[in-house]
């Protein structure tokens, strides 16, 4: 037995350890653990805030199961073994001639954990990254392997882009990619109040818009991304500002900002408004992977919502109210993101243009009370919580949020009636209370 951690040292759990480097393999120690009557779970990189990669029987884990199978470049199709991870395969695909069309900020996750969690980048234009798939391969509880694609077993690729680990082990994914491109990026401060009075403007008007507010104060960086033409010559952050910004100013002194501020939290206010004038304005050009990317080393905990683009306004003045009301005082910026409607059934922008709301706290920090105050908040909008961030509802509240929640859970009852791959998390979000 080992025990494994994740990420964020919110999860914890004693497992067997089982490291599968083929396809073949990994439907052979699946339907093995089957007739034990063990409990498998698959992990990628752990980055899930949630306990939803816990296990108490076989752990998967997928380092071995990477790389790319296949790649046409005439049709950008790109089949991927389900553990390669995001920074591994933009680098590969770049060498190939292509890219993501879509990336998070982050790309230390896997590829099956990234979609299986619904992790999703910014664009009005784009939705998340499990809209990018356009097949998988799922090893079932008896170590079977599913394809499934729009044209193939179509309901499962429906529910199974976003499927939470809940209806089998994805073995193989297929992603729709693009011819390479570069991005422009264009990164400043504003005031919050400038920014949404035209947020419509500022994310219709751009490829990939986002924002930081820093609680606190009326203060935001904006980041910009544009496409550029094909072509371009690349003008990359130089290596002193890259490691002056990204390096030393957002994680070596804002984790030192934070252990300060833990000890003396009414200081918050004053650092938010210093970290916000230290983060200036920088303009570069460079491969889309590298800009949409980011490192964070920095330890913290994360809540996102997602709710009706609209409705971002109304919930950071909700946010506000509450921290001016309770006196809590937020060390981390708030960040304001948008997606494109998709058809995914469990999709946080299932039938819906979303704007997503991340709330942070510094991991030495107290985090409930501040999440539970915007999780209320985000509910009474129609919110829909991210599955791998902290949050803390169950399938009854969640239900009546998703129009295919049941669909979901009866393709469940088909594909594994004997939760092979449930866990305690995936408990609570799926089945009646």
């Amino acid at each position: 037995m080992t025990t494994w951690t994740n990420w964020a040292g919110t999860v914890s759990a004693d497992v067997t350890v089982v490291a599968p480097a083929t396809v073949g393999e990994l439907q052979r120690v699946v339907a093995a653990a089957a007739e034990r009557g063990q409990r498998v779970k698959p992990i990628g990189a752990g980055h899930s805030f949630t306990a939803i990669g816990a296990t108490d029987g076989v752990q998967l884990r997928l380092d071995r199961l990477a790389g790319i199978v296949r790649a046409d470049r005439a049709t950008g199709l790109v089949t991927v073994l389900a553990g390669t991870r995001l920074h591994a395969l933009n680098e590969a695909l770049w060498h190939l001639g292509l890219s993501m069309t879509n990336l998070g900020d982050i790309d230390v996750q896997s590829i099956s954990g990234a979609i299986s969690t619904g992790t999703h980048g910014t664009g009005a234009k784009f939705g998340g990254i499990a809209t990018q798939v356009r097949g998988l391969d799922l090893v079932l509880a008896d170590g079977s392997l599913l394809s499934c694609s729009a044209e193939q077993n179509p309901e499962v690729f429906a529910a199974a882009r976003v499927g939470l680990g809940a209806l089998g082990v994805i073995a193989t994914v297929t992603l729709q990619c693009e011819p390479s491109f570069a991005l422009a990026a264009a990164e400043a401060p504003a005031s919050l109040d400038a920014v949404l009075e035209d947020l419509d403007e500022h994310v219709v008007g751009n490829d990939h818009f986002e924002f930081y507010w820093f609680p606190h104060t009326r203060r935001v960086l904006t980041k910009r991304n544009n496409r550029v033409l094909p072509g371009t010559e690349l003008r990359p952050l130089r290596k002193f500002r890259h490691w002056l910004d990204d390096d030393f100013l957002s994680n070596t002194v804002f984790d030192r900002l934070n252990r300060v501020t833990t000890r003396r939290p009414a200081l918050i206010p004053r650092a938010n408004e210093t970290a916000a004038r230290l983060l200036g304005a920088r303009d570069f050009i460079d491969r889309s992977y590298r800009v949409f990317a980011s490192v964070r080393t920095v330890r913290f905990r994360e809540m996102e919502y997602a709710v009706p683009r609209a409705a971002v306004p109304e919930l950071l003045a909700g946010i506000e109210a509450h921290l001016a009301r309770s006196g809590e005082q937020i060390g981390f910026p708030v960040e304001v993101r948008f997606a494109a409607a998709d058809d995914i059934w469990l999709s946080t922008a299932n039938g819906r243009d979303s704007g997503y709301i991340a709330v942070h706290q510094y991991h030495r920090r107290e985090h409930e009370p501040y999440f539970r105050a915007v999780e209320e908040l985000a509910m009474s909008l129609g919110g829909r919580p991210h599955w791998g961030k902290l949050h803390f509802r169950d399938a009854a509240s969640l239900r009546p949020a998703y129009e295919r929640f049941d669909d979901f859970v009866a393709l469940r009852d088909k594909l594994d009636p004997q939760r092979m791959f449930a866990n305690k998390y995936l408990s609570r979000v799926l089945d009646a209370q």
